[in-house]
């Protein structure tokens, strides 16, 4: 008789709102400007334009990404360049933006055999040396392009990490890993409803610090709300 395989548990988190109190990408492109090219910093004014092209739904979400990262690090940057920032970027979103919960929650979470999963519409650029403080083990996030020479472009390379798309590059993530979804038992945690076909798709699905339309939905769905904005006894 064979023997059953053994299940897999994953726990696959969104980063930003649900890990820290503050989205990431600002302060990852301040952070470079004001570390690579200061002057850059007096172009942020114009970062107002995107976000107008964006809520008249002229833009998408990685244009106004794009346009960000054109304006304030640059269309085509040297590798080694970022590589000198993202380290202090990493200690600084971990020391002062993550919930201490989080923490815990990861700790009693490995104790239990859980293998741990960022899942981010932010670069993966940034992303992986915050989860590896985190104690994560891997990371499924937006990816960006790079040219012949190394060079790192202000261009999503496949899609950006966010909504539906999320949920394929998950799936695709497994199916690389050979992790069977008949096999796995999957936590989510997310604080945003653009992620709801992921927690839909997990096993036990936890709306994390969330904002309005998912604690309707998780409501609705009679998913847990874990909420760390709220204070400490």
């Amino acid at each position: 008789m064979m023997n059953e395989p053994e299940t897999t548990l994953l726990a696959i988190y969104d980063m930003d709102k649900t890990v820290t109190r503050r989205a990431t990408y600002n302060g990852f492109l301040l952070h470079m400007a004001f570390n690579k090219s200061p002057w850059r910093l007096f172009l942020s004014p114009l970062l107002p334009v995107g976000l107008a092209l964006y809520a008249l739904k002229i833009w998408d979400r990685a244009r106004l990404k794009q346009f960000s990262q054109i304006l304030l690090i640059g269309r085509r940057v040297p590798k080694a360049r970022f590589a000198k920032y993202l380290e202090s970027h990493a200690d600084l979103v971990v020391g002062k933006n993550v919930y201490p919960q989080l923490l815990a929650r990861v700790a009693e979470e490995k104790a239990a055999g859980y293998r741990h999963v960022m899942a981010t519409a932010s670069y993966r650029l940034y992303v992986e040396a915050i989860a590896a403080r985190l104690g994560f083990d891997d990371v499924i996030a937006t990816d960006l392009s790079t040219d012949s020479s190394g060079h790192v472009l202000a261009l999503i390379d496949g899609h950006n990490c966010y909504d539906a798309a999320k949920l394929e590059l998950v799936k695709g993530w497994m199916a690389n890993h050979g992790l069977d979804r008949a096999n796995c038992h999957i936590r989510a945690y997310s604080d945003h409803v653009s992620d709801a076909p992921l927690l839909s798709y997990a096993d036990e699905p936890f709306a994390t610090n969330p904002h309005g339309p998912l604690a309707r939905l998780a409501e609705t769905k009679g998913w847990p709300i874990l909420d760390w904005r709220l204070p400490q006894t």
